[in-house]
């Protein structure tokens, strides 16, 4: 007896297609343009205090980035605090969620191209 796993094969085309609706793009392109700015505020603009301009990676990267911080504290705070776990953390947030969005949009235009019954 053979077990076929018919959803392996259509896990790389399912997450392609979610990552490469317009949804996702729209949420990467504005990830990528706020990264670019953290980046420039950070390394050209001398400010006399701290700049508060990588938070607005992290309300992008929210409610996924929260897990990762929960598992860092979990594995110690020098963990959560480090360069190391911080930032692949970062960007494997960013992509679960526009993974999630893509694949939410799809669901939606699924729902709204399914055949409803009369009355429903």
């Amino acid at each position: 007896m053979t077990i076929r796993f018919s959803n392996a094969r259509r896990l790389p085309g399912l997450v392609r297609s979610a990552v490469v609706s317009p949804a996702s793009l729209a949420y990467l392109g504005v990830v990528a343009a706020t990264a670019l700015f953290v980046a420039v505020d950070s390394l050209f603009v001398h400010q006399a205090d701290a700049s508060l301009a990588g938070v607005w990676l992290f309300l992008l990267a929210a409610p996924a980035i929260f897990v990762f911080m929960i598992a860092g504290s979990l594995l110690g705070d020098a963990t959560a605090g480090s360069a190391w776990f911080l930032y692949p953390s970062l960007v494997v947030s960013v992509l679960v969620q526009a993974v999630a969005l893509g694949l939410f949009v799809r669901l939606l235009r699924a729902e709204r191209h399914s055949p409803r019954p009369h009355g429903a």
